[in-house]
C-alpha cells in the first residue's frame, strides 16, 4: 500500500483576499461551498425578479472548453449567462473582469472572485499578459471563458464596437466561440444605477463557430471581431 500524501495549496501562508487576487487560484472548498450558494440565490433571484429566460440552450458545446461572447450593457450580463450554464460547470465557468474595477478593494474582490469566480483582466497595463492567462485557461479542458468584446458598459444600451483581443485570443485556435445577445438587462440595471429593476430580460444564446482557419495576426483578429460582432447583432434583431 502506498503511503498517502497531501501537498498544501501553494498559497496557503498568504492572506484570503491575496488569494482571491491571485490567478489561476488554488481549490478551496470555503469557497467553493460559498459559490455554489450565491449561485443558487442569483439563479433564483434572476429567474423570480428579472423574469430570465433562456434561448438556444442547446447550442452550447456539451465538452471541451469554449468562449462566449455578449453584448455589454448592465453588471447582470455575467450572471445571466453564467445561469445559462449547468450547475455542474460553476467552478469552471471564467467571466472576464477588469482588474482596475472589480478588485479594486476588499468588497468587490470578495464578490467576484467568490460569488462569480471572475478572471481579473488587465486591460489598460498588462492587456497582453492577460490574453496570454485566457489562451492557458482555455487549453485546460472544461473552461468556459466569458468575454465582453465592447471592453465596458454601454450607456446607452447599443451595441459597440468590438475591441480586438477576443480576435487575437481565438484566431488560428479550434476553440469554439458562442455569439450570445441579451435583451433586456440595459433596463433591468443601466449603467450608473445603484439598484437593479424589475425588468424582464432575455438571453439568446447563437450557433457556435471556430477560427482555427484563420492565420494569427492583428488583420485576421480584425476580422474576427466584426465577424462576432455581426452574429452578435443578428441575434439581437431575432
Amino acid at each position: 500500500m502506498e503511503a498517502w500524501h497531501y501537498d498544501p495549496a501553494v498559497d496557503l501562508e498568504q492572506p484570503m483576499i491575496e488569494r482571491l487576487r491571485h490567478f489561476p487560484r488554488e481549490p478551496d472548498m470555503l469557497v467553493y461551498g460559498l459559490r455554489s450558494l450565491a449561485a443558487l440565490t442569483l439563479r433564483a433571484w434572476l429567474h423570480l425578479y428579472h423574469r430570465l429566460t433562456v434561448l438556444g440552450r442547446e447550442n452550447l458545446p456539451a465538452e471541451g472548453s469554449f468562449v462566449m461572447v455578449a453584448n455589454h450593457t448592465s453588471h447582470l450580463d455575467a450572471l445571466c449567462l453564467e445561469a445559462a450554464l449547468p450547475l455542474s460547470k460553476l467552478h469552471r465557468v471564467f467571466p472576464a473582469a477588469a482588474k482596475d474595477y472589480f478588485f479594486a478593494n476588499t468588497p468587490r474582490t470578495l464578490l467576484s472572485a467568490v460569488a462569480i469566480n471572475a478572471l481579473p483582466f488587465d486591460r489598460r497595463i498588462r492587456p497582453r499578459q492577460s490574453l496570454s492567462l485566457c489562451r492557458q485557461l482555455l487549453d485546460r479542458p472544461g473552461n468556459i471563458l466569458i468575454l465582453f468584446p465592447e471592453g465596458t458598459r454601454s450607456i446607452t444600451g447599443e451595441l459597440g464596437e468590438f475591441q480586438a483581443g477576443v480576435g487575437l485570443l481565438l484566431a488560428g485556435t479550434n476553440i469554439p466561440v458562442v455569439p450570445c445577445f441579451l435583451h433586456g438587462a440595459h433596463r433591468a440595471w443601466p449603467k450608473g444605477k445603484w439598484c437593479p429593476r424589475p425588468r424582464q430580460v432575455r438571453l439568446t444564446i447563437g450557433t457556435p463557430r471556430d477560427y482555427a482557419h484563420n492565420p494569427r495576426g492583428k488583420e485576421a483578429a480584425q476580422r474576427i471581431c466584426g465577424e462576432l460582432r455581426e452574429a452578435v447583432r443578428r441575434l439581437a434583431q431575432e
